[in-house]
Formats: C-alpha cells, sequence, structure tokens
C-alpha cells in the first residue's frame, strides 16, 4: 500500500494586470494576492505586497511611492467601486474614492487623479481629501481607454469612435471624431504633440495633432480586423509600436507637425553584421513605408496602396489566459482576458512588451540595422517575471 503523502503541485500567482509607468521605467502587476513592481531593463522585481486579495488594476504615479489601487479576480482585496491611493513608503492607504459603479482604470500625475468608469471620466486634484475638477459623460468604455500627460487628459467622447481631448491648464475642450467604430486605444506622445488611436476594426492607427486635432497620418496595420493591444509612442515622438491579437509587434516610422527627419532609430551599438545562424535575425520584417513602391503612386487605386506600412515587426508571446471566470470581467478591464502585449519604450532603439496572466511573460526587442541597411525589429531577452523563465 502507498502511504507516502501527495505532492501538491505549486502554485503560482495570477497576473490580472499589467501596466508602464510614465517613462517605461517600471512596470506594475497586480495579483490575485496583492501586487508588485518590476524595473523594466533588466526586468528585475523591485517591490512586492501580499494582500491576501486580488488586485485587478495597479497604475503608478512616476516613480514615487504613490500607487492606486482597484480590486480584482475572485476574491477581490477592495471593492470593485473603489480606487485606493496606497503611499507605499507608509505602507497604507492615504486617500480612498467611492463610485457608484466599478472603476474601469486610475491614471495619475503629481497634479491629477483621474477615474475611468464605464460611462463617465472623474478628474480630481491630487490633494488630501481629493478636490473634484470635473465630471464627463463617454460613450461605453468597458476597456477603461484614458491618457493622461502633464498638461493634457484623452478619453473617449460621448459618441463612439470620439476623443474628447482636454488642455488641462485651461480646460479647453477639443472632440476629435478619430473613428467611425469604437474607440480600441488611445495615446499621446510624449512631447504631448500627437495623439494616436485605434479602433475595434484594427486596421489603421490614425494620428493627429493635439494643438489644431487635425489629421497628420495614417498607419496601417493591416487589412485583417484585429483587436488592438497597446499603442505606445517613442521617447522621440518620431515612432509609434502597436500590438495586436495577431500576436505581432509593428514599428512605424511617424510624421511629426514639428519636427522634420526622424533620429537614426537603428541602434549604432548593436548593428547585425549578419543574418545568418548565430547572430540575431529579424524576426517578420515588413517591407519599408512604401511598400507597394510605384503602385502607390497610381491614381485610381484603392488606399491599402497609399497607405503607410511599419518598417518592422516582430513575433511577441501572449502566453495563455486566467480563465473566463477568474478574469476581470465586469471588474476592472471590462474584458475576458487579462492585458496582453502592453509596450513600453525604454529608448528609441529597445521596446519592452509584457503581458499578464498565469503565463506573465516579459520580452525585450532592440531596433538593429542589417547588412542590407535596412531596419529590423528583434527579440532580445524573454522571461517569464512571476517565475523561472
Amino acid at each position: 500500500m502507498n502511504t507516502r503523502p501527495t505532492i501538491e503541485p505549486s502554485v503560482s500567482p495570477v497576473a490580472l494586470y499589467a501596466a508602464f509607468n510614465d517613462d517605461a521605467t517600471c512596470f506594475s502587476v497586480g495579483l490575485d494576492s496583492g501586487f508588485c513592481i518590476f524595473n523594466s531593463d533588466p526586468c528585475e522585481l523591485r517591490a512586492s505586497r501580499d494582500f491576501n486579495g486580488g488586485v485587478g488594476a495597479v497604475d503608478m504615479l512616476a516613480r514615487a511611492n504613490y500607487i492606486a489601487l482597484v480590486g480584482g479576480g475572485k476574491q477581490p482585496k477592495f471593492p470593485l467601486n473603489k480606487v485606493i491611493i496606497w503611499d507605499d513608503a507608509k505602507q497604507k492607504a492615504v486617500i480612498t474614492l467611492e463610485f457608484g459603479t466599478a472603476v474601469r482604470r486610475v491614471r495619475l500625475t503629481r497634479q491629477r487623479i483621474v477615474v475611468v468608469l464605464q460611462n463617465s471620466v472623474h478628474v480630481y486634484v491630487f490633494s488630501s481629501p481629493p478636490e473634484k475638477v470635473s465630471i464627463s459623460e463617454t460613450a461605453d468604455n468597458p476597456l477603461g481607454l484614458c491618457c493622461l500627460s502633464s498638461q493634457l487628459l484623452a478619453f473617449p467622447g460621448r459618441t463612439p469612435g470620439q476623443v474628447h481631448l482636454v488642455e488641462l491648464e485651461t480646460g479647453g475642450v477639443r472632440i476629435i471624431p478619430a473613428h467611425t467604430s469604437p474607440l480600441r486605444a488611445i495615446e499621446i506622445s510624449p512631447d504631448g504633440e500627437i495623439m494616436a488611436t485605434a479602433s475595434e476594426t484594427g486596421t489603421l492607427i490614425r494620428v493627429f495633432g493635439t494643438s489644431n486635432g487635425a489629421r497628420i497620418a495614417e498607419l496601417r496595420r493591416g487589412v485583417d480586423h484585429a483587436s488592438i493591444f497597446s499603442i505606445s509612442i517613442s521617447p522621440s515622438s518620431q515612432m509609434l509600436a502597436v500590438t495586436s491579437d495577431k500576436s505581432t509587434l509593428h514599428v512605424f516610422d511617424m510624421p511629426h507637425p514639428s519636427k522634420v527627419a526622424r533620429p537614426d532609430s537603428s541602434n549604432p551599438n548593436r548593428r547585425l553584421t549578419s543574418m545568418g545562424s548565430g547572430s540575431p535575425s529579424p524576426v517578420g520584417d515588413e517591407a519599408p513605408t512604401q511598400k507597394w513602391g510605384i503602385l502607390s503612386r497610381i491614381p485610381m487605386l484603392p488606399r491599402v496602396f497609399s497607405d503607410i506600412y511599419s518598417f518592422a515587426s516582430a513575433h511577441f508571446e501572449m502566453g495563455d489566459a486566467v480563465p473566463q471566470e477568474s478574469s476581470l470581467l465586469d471588474s476592472t478591464s471590462g474584458a475576458s482576458r487579462p492585458r496582453k502585449g502592453v509596450i513600453g519604450w525604454t529608448s528609441d532603439h529597445s521596446l519592452i512588451v509584457i503581458s499578464a496572466g498565469r503565463d506573465g511573460r516579459w520580452e525585450k526587442f532592440i531596433l538593429a540595422e542589417g547588412e542590407d541597411g535596412k531596419r529590423y525589429c528583434v527579440r532580445d531577452g524573454w522571461k517569464r517575471y512571476l517565475g523561472p523563465s
């Protein structure tokens, strides 16, 4: 008779949420048991807090000790309609905000707290107690779309496909009819001069000037429908990266209203000297911006021939997903799976892509130049940030 005790399999924490801070030097992860903070490059654990309960959203204030927390998962630590501003230096909650419906996302700057609900956006002065500045109605926003910089705030307007762009200092509002279908992503460039958007269709990324709302460019991700996971603009504001459920990272040159030429985006220290075995190889390089060559200049051809295409692309690992019963559905993310393919630029030559789930992943990509003079997107490393690689 076998009397040996049964060996219980080890249970790893589940990442319910993952997001970068404003300059992508760190990323925060909401767990079914608390939260943790990692340095982005190299990927190293910086802090871990066990709450014995799920945290469905964790958004950092730069590299400061203030962190916005929202409950999530099967056993949420906090009610889903509350926002907790956590002071990690003091190890306690310093601000609590309560709402009538579930919170979708929270964004922080040193001056503002922005709370996103399903159909409204609430703006507060970051003080104790917080002072409410405004409430804006929105179209259905289950993903909690909202982009906040020191000067600008962007979120979905009342009509699906519209963007509500607010100048925080003056209170001025601009309504931009970005798409005809509901929004899937909004991003403002580091210099605040450009805004990029994508819709549920997922074929085009549209680029607008924030000063006047004029459309600057359309970047074509592809011709097939896709769910956009993340849009991120490079530190120089002259390149844009996008991920989707096609498990592909695309990188585009992006027109800029006040900059004539992009800087050399290939890192001179990481030039690809060989494409053979034993050296870095391009992962899915696409044709340059002028994909169709002379065809793009022939009149009356479909617009797909004249759109701007990515100059490079790469495959990223989406990993597995949390089963639907333990996901953030009806909670902070409004989606049936945790966040995937979240992009952070650590420099104009380096990108990090993170994904939540049981198989939480960190991947690093670099932009490098091959012997043919073309730029390639190359995966330079990866790991499972919640356990061994």
